[in-house]
């Protein structure tokens, strides 16, 4: 019987988080009445994760990487050897909530035109993250700006699945032959700002982005490096400004880095006073925003992870 369905996960050095994302995905499985695969990357993890993915009962393929690349490409990869219809991508540190699976699929199926559709996402402790934005533009920048981002940015909120813009691939269903028509990911976007690019170019294809609030997944999101995530920062400066040069105008990037800047040096003003905040982070997010070309990212730790690799 033909696979309905393939989960593709990325992983990269989150062994024990893999095993959730796993095992969440096996009691998934067990609800379903359609055939599905479960597809593991493992992005040169030095921490055993590749074993630890082929002696899970779940897990029909592990493709385990020599040598660190991007989660675009290691999307695409995945994407272009799956031999479902319909692919949900998962990061290692996400965790399906029971039924998140179906929702989705039911979802893109009551729409034909839909390309992809995001799940809600919840922090550890129950609290719902942002997990769908409209698409960025000088106007959501002064929005941000404005600290009105909430109200008129982010798109995922509600109990009815919804059109958005872009959803977080954190726990993302796409509809492989749309993914293929666009020429799937972008490898340019090593990492952050890869999934805005794709539903942006599925959107102009004439797909749709989906908010699907019925599918449910815990987000147990992996963003500190320590007390200043220097390279992350970067690498998020970097890749807003790829998009933004790439979808729009020079003038527009420029405006997005300002108003972005501004949004930022704001928060490390506010920091400096308010309890729990650090106001030296805000702060390298305002110098990388307005000099994304500059510094060392995460393209830059792979390059030295493989240096290391061939030593």
């Amino acid at each position: 019987m033909a696979v309905e369905l393939s989960y593709c996960v990325v992983n990269t050095d989150g062994r024990e988080l893999l095993l959730r994302c796993l095992d969440a995905i096996t009691a998934e499985q067990a609800t379903l009445g359609f055939p599905t695969e479960v597809l593991v990357l493992d992005n040169a993890s030095a921490d055993g994760s590749a074993a630890a993915a082929r002696n899970h009962p779940g897990t029909d393929d592990v493709i385990a990487l020599e040598l660190r690349r991007g989660k675009g490409e290691n999307d695409s990869e995945l994407l272009q050897r799956a031999r479902g219809r319909l692919c949900l991508l998962l990061n290692e540190d996400s965790e399906l909530l029971p039924g998140a699976t179906a929702a989705l699929r039911e979802a893109l199926d009551a729409n034909p035109r839909a390309g992809a559709g995001g799940a809600r996402l919840l922090r550890p402790d129950g609290e719902q993250q942002p997990s769908a934005w409209r698409f960025p533009t000088p106007l959501t920048a002064l929005v941000g700006a404005l600290f009105l981002h909430r109200r008129y940015t982010v798109q995922s909120r509600g109990e009815q699945t919804r059109e958005v813009d872009w959803a977080q691939s954190a726990a993302l269903l796409v509809r492989r032959d749309a993914a293929e028509q666009i020429g799937w990911f972008d490898p340019d976007f090593f990492v952050y700002s890869d999934e805005v690019d794709l539903c942006k170019r599925l959107s102009a294809a004439g797909w749709r982005t989906l908010y699907v609030p019925g599918a449910a997944a815990i987000h147990h999101e992996q963003l500190s490096t320590g007390a200043v995530p220097e390279r992350r920062i970067v690498e998020l400066s970097r890749n807003r400004d790829r998009y933004m040069r790439k979808h729009h105008t020079a003038s527009a990037a420029w405006a997005v880095r300002l108003l972005t800047a501004f949004t930022y040096a704001a928060r490390a003003l506010a920091a400096v006073a308010l309890p729990g905040h650090d106001a030296r982070r805000y702060w390298r997010h305002v110098t990388a925003t307005l000099r994304p070309a500059q510094g060392e990212g995460l393209r830059e730790a792979a390059s030295e992870h493989n240096r290391g690799k061939r030593l």
